[in-house]
């Protein structure tokens, strides 16, 4: 069996309806605490099979995580639960620093007594999710980021990701747990909570609303179809080095102005609007504080290593996530509660054009 905390998020719950689709899956066990971007309904399709059992629980609670590892006996727990939006950790950093620096923490004592337990320590694998974020900003001709990189984090919420994988890799030299970490680049594509750039865009659009656009436009963001993270993780998990970290991107870097566009053109084929197009609902807003300039993964680590590869281009990417969206206005609404719309209006409209 494997753990999965944050399961019913954007990435966690990918990753495990993916990990249920593979021949003789190992079963699952998903761990969430169904914050405003954790949702039950994303693994839906999983209720009744064998091999899937979901707990509503808190990785900041040790005692819970100890009782469930004792219970059920994981081979590996792959850590995905975070907060993870840099505009509301600008708005409230204290759940960020709590649930991604201090909840991992919590985690990783219930693991190391667990795992410090074990007849067979060594098949045992802890692996941490991270992002690109915590490596701070890049200028336009620098190189993209390595797992080299000094880390540089200018947001609360890269700075609890930074913290989280301290403790992380503390926790490997100190103790010797066996872990593995990944740093992804921007991921996109279904069950993305809407207020992410790609999802927002794409129902503003369809719903004749403004579609805000950060400062110029041309913060670039290296995008990742989330299938492909998902395959990575797997790959890691199955064949990376213990202590190591993996970067994984694919390449693409885009202005977010580009993306918007991007997201325009497809709707402009798939549902055309009854006069102008999409991209006349394009509005540049006041930027968010601190809003890095650009970031760009070198992902030779993963593909020499490992051999992986994303099997999606952005383009390919983003008219299937597209497509995932317009055919799944119900699950839309059943996310956009007045939480989520009250967020919307405190983070835009006091920006104006």
């Amino acid at each position: 069996m494997i753990f999965v905390t944050g399961g019913a998020g954007f990435i966690g719950s990918n990753f495990v309806l993916e990990w249920l689709k593979q021949r003789h899956a190992e079963p699952v066990l998903v761990i969430d605490k169904l914050t405003y971007a954790g949702n039950r309904d994303n693994l839906n399709s999983c209720n009744g099979e064998i091999g899937f059992k979901f707990v509503h629980g808190d990785i900041c609670d040790y005692e819970s995580s100890l009782s469930l590892l004792n219970e059920y006996q994981p081979r590996a727990v792959l850590h995905f639960a975070a907060e993870s939006h840099v505009d509301r950790s600008v708005h409230g950093p204290r759940d960020f620093i709590w649930t991604n620096v201090l909840g991992t923490f919590e985690l990783l004592e219930a693991v190391r007594r667990y795992w410090s337990s074990l007849g067979n320590r060594d098949s045992f694998r802890f692996l941490h999710v991270s992002t690109d974020e915590v490596y701070g900003s890049l200028g336009p001709n620098d190189s993209p980021f390595s797992e080299t990189t000094p880390y540089a984090p200018n947001s609360p919420y890269a700075a609890s990701k930074a913290g989280s994988d301290h403790v992380v890799r503390a926790y490997h030299h100190t103790y010797g747990l066996p872990t593995l970490a990944v740093n992804c680049s921007n991921n996109y594509g279904p069950y993305q909570f809407p207020e992410k750039l790609i999802p927002l865009m794409i129902l503003n659009a369809i719903e004749g609303k403004a579609l805000p656009v950060y400062g110029d436009g041309l913060n670039v963001r290296d995008w990742l179809f989330v299938s492909d993270h998902c395959a990575a993780i797997r790959r890691v998990l199955q064949a990376g080095r213990i202590g190591e970290t993996y970067n994984v991107g694919a390449r693409s870097e885009r202005s977010n102005i580009d993306v918007v566009r991007s997201i325009c053109r497809i709707l402009d084929n798939l549902l055309p609007k009854r006069s102008g197009c999409y991209g006349d609902q394009i509005e540049f807003v006041k930027d968010r504080p601190g809003h890095d300039r650009r970031y760009a993964i070198d992902p030779s680590k993963i593909e020499r290593e490992l051999g992986w590869t994303p099997s999606e281009s952005f383009e390919t990417g983003l008219h299937r996530t597209v497509c995932w969206y317009l055919e799944n206005m119900g699950w839309v609404n059943g996310v956009r509660d007045g939480r989520y719309r009250d967020w919307v209006k405190a983070n835009y409209d006091h920006r104006g054009s």
